[in-house]
């Protein structure tokens, strides 16, 4: 089953000119304990999706909440010269692929 068919929302956004920040979150207990129990959301994971090194990656979970965060530098700075996505909204795209067992 892929992510995008447990979570209720994935996204991406700016957090800041330096840091994009990814949120996945759920809106049953048990999708979000399903994809917290696979252990395939984790920062080793995260580094080679989005090609930066496991200790660039901010990882947290949020029990109450039913979410999971990451965060990672921005490749480029906010609105650089040749930034493609000047809001970070567009680079969640990867994570609704990956597989939960």
């Amino acid at each position: 089953m892929r992510l995008s068919d447990l979570a209720a929302m994935v996204r991406s956004k700016n957090a800041g000119p330096f840091v994009l920040t990814f949120d996945i979150l759920f809106s049953d207990e048990e999708s979000y304990r399903r994809v917290k129990h696979s252990g395939a959301l984790n920062a080793q994971m995260f580094a080679r999706l989005y090609r930066t090194s496991v200790e660039q990656v901010s990882f947290f979970e949020c029990d109450l909440a039913r979410a999971f965060k990451f965060s990672i530098p921005h490749p480029t700075t906010q609105g650089a010269l040749g930034a493609a996505d000047l809001h970070g909204g567009q680079q969640f795209i990867p994570l609704l692929d990956v597989n939960i067992p």
